[in-house]
Formats: structure tokens, sequence, C-alpha cells
């Protein structure tokens, strides 16, 4: 298949945004029989975390991989092991993990430890915090080296966390852990990560009955669908008064495409409408950013990219000033200070 060009930009280390023009992105579309999102509270699960040396799928690689079973909120049973990349780790990596090149000098290459992976965490249901970012490295990893993808259904916590405390200003783990005073080891290590994530998991559990809802009620309002989403832009208010006129998505035209895994299309917009951008429903030359949602479950699309995709690039190359980025770069943005 020919890969479609994404115009956008992401987050540099300097932490300003960069343009990206990244021929891999459209491969999203291309991970048949993924695992469904849910939000659930299952009995037993797996935990997992991941730490790799950068931000894409396609062009970045896996430096661990950790797991942990859960049985009736006991552990059971753990997974680690560090992974020997083809490329030297960069000293940000090096700085944000603790994970040196000497340590993974004598590690197992991806090739040799991704089976071992997979069978531990069989057909469990897979948690962890915006755990589309693990999900997706280890799905393309289990397709290159096992020939077969990652089909577990899978839990993100930061969804369930956006929609029990929907007033903690960030959402990140980090914040999450300090919502509910969790002590945690060392941030940013694999195995420590899933044991913060389940502390977190189990705190919001706590919390949702705590607050009077079962967690039933809760699962099945916050899997609702709304419409096609059911909503209409024009139906947007912002809910709140203040407004940070520096925020890069104040002022911004923001239009939404495919299912979005985190939250509902209603709830992307209302966080727009809330930054005082401006959602909206079609591509026109005063669309800023197009965010591109998961089209795998969206059977009309042939070639994985929407007519709101088509129309954009379109624009793009007739000098719009409008950016085509995927909903992972979205949260980055709602985040920024």
């Amino acid at each position: 298949m020919a890969l479609g060009i994404t115009i956008g930009f992401e987050i540099g280390e300097d932490g300003k945004p960069h343009v990206v023009i990244n021929q891999a992105e459209s491969i999203k579309a291309e991970r048949k029989d993924k695992g469904k999102s849910l939000v659930a509270f299952p009995e037993n699960y797996t935990v997992i975390d991941i730490e790799t040396t950068g931000l894409s799928p396609e062009w970045d690689e896996i430096i661990e991989l950790a797991a942990i079973h859960y049985e009736k909120g006991v552990k059971t049973a753990e997974y680690l092991t560090l992974v020997h990349p083809e490329n030297a780790v960069d000293e940000y990596i090096t700085e944000l993990t603790g994970i040196t090149n000497e340590m993974l000098a004598n590690a197992p290459t991806i090739n040799e430890c991704i089976g071992t992976f997979a069978d531990f965490v069989g057909n469990s249901i897979l948690v962890g915090y915006n755990v589309n970012f693990d999900i997706n490295f280890i799905y393309d990893n289990m397709v290159q080296c096992l020939g077969k993808p990652l089909s577990n259904d899978f839990v993100d916590v930061m969804r369930i966390a956006r929609k029990e405390l929907p007033d903690l200003k960030h959402h990140r783990q980090l914040d999450v852990v300090k919502f509910f005073n969790i002590k945690t080891d060392r941030a940013h290590r694999a195995l420590h990560d899933c044991e913060a994530c389940n502390r977190c998991f189990v705190a919001l559990m706590n919390h949702i009955i705590a607050g009077g809802t079962a967690l039933d009620d809760f699962c099945r309002f916050s899997s609702a669908k709304h419409g096609k989403d059911g909503v209409h832009a024009r139906d947007i208010k912002a809910t709140s008064d203040e407004f940070d006129e520096g925020h890069p998505l104040y002022g911004k035209v923001c239009v939404f495409t495919g299912a979005l895994e985190k939250m509902t299309r209603a709830e992307a917009m209302q966080l727009v409408a809330n930054l005082r951008g401006v959602p909206a429903d079609s591509v026109t030359k005063k669309t800023n950013f197009l965010i591109l949602g998961n089209n795998d479950y969206c059977k009309t699309i042939k070639d994985g990219k929407s007519s709101k995709q088509k129309k954009a690039e379109k624009l793009i190359l007739d000098g719009a000033d409008l950016q085509v980025i995927p909903e992972q770069v979205f949260y980055d943005m709602l985040t920024e200070d």
C-alpha cells in the first residue's frame, strides 16, 4: 500500500511545535484485528508498560517491556525485560528513563523477547495509562517479528481518569498519582509504571464507588456513543470564562474525523471550546487543525483516509494554514501550559 502524507507537527525537546511531514501515520488505519478500547473494571487483567526511544512506532524502538498479572486485586506474576535496540539511546531518553546504552548492551533484541511477552499476556484484557501508545508499539513489533497482531482488548486508565476527575487540570499518570497521594517508586521505568498505573486504576474504581455510582453504570455511561457522535459543533458552548490566549488551540478551528479512542467526539469538542477554540463539523479554508481518530471503526473507508482528511490535504497543498495531526498530538496540546 502506498502510504499517504500527513502534514502536522509534534512537540520537540525544546517544548515547541515543529512541522512534521510523516508518511507513516496512515499505517494506523491498517492495524487490523487490533483489540477494542473498553471502559471496564475486570477482575483479572494484565497491566502493561513500555519504554521507547521516541514517540513513533514507525521510527522508534522499544527498550523495555513490562507486564503484571492481577487476579481479583492480587499480583500473581510479572514480566520484565530490557530490549536491545538497533540504534543507540540518546541522552534525552537516558535522562528520562535512566536506561543507558551500557544497560542495553547484553539485553535481548525485540525479535528474541516479543514472543515471550506475547505468551505472558496471552489473551488477557490489557490495562495501561495512555495505553494506545504501548498497544501500537507492541502491535507493530508483534506483526513484524511474529507475523501476528496484538488483538487483546484494553482499558485506558487515562480515559477513566478524564471522566471521573473532570476538574483535574491535567490527567497524566503523575497528576492522578498526586491527586490520590499514591506512593510510587521511580517513574519512567516500565515495571514501576505498571505498579503506579494499577494503583491509579484501583483508586479510580474506589473513587467511583465512594461517589455513589455503580461501576456498571459508570462503564455504560462512559462507553455510550452520542450520535455520529450525535452532536453538532454549533451545540458546543464553553463552560469556562477563563481562557489562556497563549494556548495553541486558542481561537483555532478544530475538526475531528474518525473514532477517537479516549473520549467521544462531543467531549473532545467541549475541551476545544473550553480553551476558546472553535469546534467545527466540516473542513473548510478556515480550519486550522484536523484531528485524526481511528478510522479502523469506519467500514466505509477503503483507503485509510476519510473525506475530511482528503479535503484537508488538498487545502494544504493549495496553501491553507491547516495541519493534520494524530489524536495523541491533540491530547499533548491540551495539556500544554
